[in-house]
């Protein structure tokens, strides 16, 4: 780490010791400062900040308090620099600097599977298709890493199998690579004290729970009684004052409750900070078609997430229906990619067609493959962004890459072909075509009238 990038991280934890000795006047100080060096740019953002930190009927009021009194500063020092600063401010135009370079595409994240294990076998999981027999080594997780720096990552989320049967090698790389983020998607049984003392000491790991919702869901889904372990993980986080959220992924079965004011609402009780929906994705040759969201019923997903966002404390993203701040298709190294326990790379953590492996290949050799590439070139996929996906709503577009690549099914214990997981898509995608539209329109007329607000409110307007 160079001189500017550590005195860049030494001044986000002086700011973090500041705003904790008196948030209630410090965060205003701070906002007067922004205001004043901001010289009229983000305009409706710092407005937007002012009024959650000064307005105790905005959602947000409580949710910004709960920063300073609910986490840990060290932990919180520690996600700030790594997050803010080597991420962001370090890490973005290091990688923008290597797009231009190579030509193709540098992710901000990368996803991977420590292991293929996992100690539970839920209902439906495509991650149970691999069996449980396949690592990757810490050598070659910890090389992952350092690539990954050398390109400008510091975000890395651990999917699986359960990553947490690998904790002590987590931890170790915790350590080794202090300046980065570590996610980790995981049903959180294995969470025990001494974990969590271990997560309290390095500071830098952030457990991201599935719940299928309430404790019938989760339970059928998941085995009698990991509900019930769920919520005893998520009260010992809390009790530690660490930093967690949750991974829920809706489908026709289970949209309505896990997306229910009730469930968003049970969130908060629970003290969980964030909370990441996907869309179910029938991935894999046992996966089934009639779990796919109706249109409806994804359009009322679309519209209860937007409403919760904007009136309570929780921080939500809808990964499916949220493709217009982020322009489309993330996957294909745009922004992430997936790495599987055998070391295949695949485009996406549900796209599992991989022409690289990390085993012999580098991982900007990877990012430079075909199918990377045809990533790449292709993206977006629709301009319509509530339908960014190459395979759930353009299923025509993972078929022409896939083949046109050569890429193979990654899942060595069930190949899939691309024609068998793409004709499960190719009746959702057409229903979805049409809804989709209407919905964009509205979308794109909200998003005017915000734009012109916004612009009212600039000075000199």
């Amino acid at each position: 780490m160079d001189f500017s990038t550590t005195l860049k991280r030494f001044g986000v934890e002086q700011l973090i010791r500041y705003l904790h000795k008196d948030p209630e006047k410090n965060m205003l100080r701070l906002m007067d400062w922004a205001d004043k060096f901001a010289k009229g740019e983000f305009v409706s953002q710092r407005k937007l900040i002012r009024e959650a930190i000064s307005n105790p009927a905005h959602p947000y009021y409580p949710f910004v308090r709960r920063l300073f009194t609910d986490l840990d500063e060290g932990v919180m020092q520690a996600m700030a620099a790594n997050f803010f600063i080597n991420a962001a401010l370090v890490g973005w135009p290091k990688q923008e600097e290597m797009r231009q370079k190579y030509g193709c595409n540098i992710p901000w994240t990368i996803l991977l599977d420590p292991t293929s294990a996992c100690n539970l076998h839920c209902t439906g999981c495509w991650a149970a298709e691999y069996g449980n027999k396949l690592n990757l080594t810490f050598d070659e997780i910890d090389n992952i890493i350092q690539q990954g720096k050398a390109l400008g990552i510091y975000m890395y989320i651990y999917t699986g199998g359960e990553p947490l049967v690998r904790k002590k090698d987590i931890i170790r790389l915790c350590e080794k690579h202090s300046d980065c983020v570590f996610l980790c998607f995981t049903n959180a049984t294995l969470i025990d004290e001494a974990f969590a003392d271990e997560m309290l000491r390095v500071k830098n790991f952030v457990p991201a729970i599935s719940l299928e919702g309430f404790e019938d869901a989760t339970d059928s889904r998941r085995g009698t009684g990991v509900y019930q372990k769920v919520i005893d993980a998520i009260g010992l986080l809390r009790r530690k004052k660490l930093l967690y959220g949750i991974s829920a992924c809706y489908t026709s079965a289970n949209f309505d409750s896990i997306t229910s004011e009730a469930f968003f609402d049970k969130l908060i009780e629970l003290g969980v900070y964030f909370i990441w929906y996907f869309h179910y994705m029938p991935v894999g040759n046992d996966a089934s078609p009639a779990l796919l969201p109706t249109p409806e019923q994804r359009i009322e997903t679309y519209r209860r997430i937007r409403k919760y966002r904007a009136e309570k404390p929780l921080f939500a993203m809808d990964f499916q229906n949220d493709a217009e701040f982020v322009d489309g298709c993330i996957a294909g190294g745009r922004r992430y990619l997936h790495i599987n326990a055998n070391g295949d790379v695949d485009p996406c953590v549900f796209v599992h067609y991989s022409d690289s492996n990390i085993r012999e290949k580098t991982l900007l050799q990877a990012l430079q493959s075909p199918m990377m590439m045809a990533y790449h070139d292709g993206q977006p996929f629709n301009e319509n962004m509530l339908r960014p996906c190459p395979m759930l709503e353009n299923p025509e577009k993972l078929r022409a890459m896939v083949n046109a690549s050569g890429a193979h099914s990654t899942d060595l214990q069930s190949p899939e072909s691309v024609e068998h997981l793409c004709a499960k898509c190719d009746q959702y995608a057409a229903h979805w075509k049409h809804p989709s539209e209407e919905l964009w329109k509205e979308n794109r007329a909200e998003r005017e009238a915000q734009k012109a607000a916004e612009i009212r409110e600039e000075p000199g307007a």
